[in-house]
């Protein structure tokens, strides 16, 4: 009895690293510049991004409120997902002014057939009920995510990424971004 125990332990194991094999292994998509960042959702993460752009050597601006217009000569968006109240508050909008702009941008990038990166960079603040209708948003109609880990704890990114053959990769902290970041846009 035992050993059939320990055979289903190693047997789910080995699965589940099959399944993270599989997600962790999709060959990456390279991007192109300039960049164009922006939130979804309004949280303060959207500046930590454009820092880590900026370490990476990648050509990007940042704007919190991105319209469609601000496309124009932009190769790659992203979006840093994530909810605030307090961001909302500061940008004088509701959360359904939100919801409808980012829908819209993730509509005119996918009709100019522009790529889309999404960060997820704020953890386990930036998940929720508030939170993850931007989520789920942002990282379907991503190419690629770059999730640190807290904020994925439940598989919430890693299962679309799966679900939706998209390339992610899991970092431990903020500052580990980086690295990702210049791969990603490497020349």
């Amino acid at each position: 009895m035992k050993q059939r125990i320990v055979l289903l332990i190693i047997l789910a194991v080995f699965m589940i690293g099959l399944l993270a094999g599989s997600v962790l292994s999709q060959p990456k998509v390279k991007f192109e510049q300039p960049v164009l960042i922006t939130s979804a959702g309004q949280s303060a993460d959207v500046t930590i991004a454009g820092m880590l752009f900026k370490r990476a050597g990648v050509q990007a601006k940042a704007i919190a409120l991105a319209k469609t217009s601000d496309l124009d000569g932009v190769k790659t968006l992203v979006v840093v997902a994530g909810f605030s109240s307090k961001g909302l508050g500061a940008a004088g909008i509701s959360r359904e002014q939100e919801l409808a702009r980012v829908k819209s941008l993730l509509a005119a990038v996918q009709e100019k057939k522009l790529k889309v990166v999404m960060l997820h960079i704020g953890g386990k603040a930036r998940r929720g009920n508030q939170s993850d209708d931007f989520n789920k948003m942002a990282a379907e109609a991503s190419s690629y995510l770059l999730v640190v880990k807290q904020g994925d704890e439940d598989q919430f990114f890693s299962k679309i990424a799966a679900e939706k053959k998209i390339s992610i990769d899991l970092v431990d902290k903020i500052a580990d971004a980086v690295q990702p970041v210049g791969n990603a846009f490497a020349k």
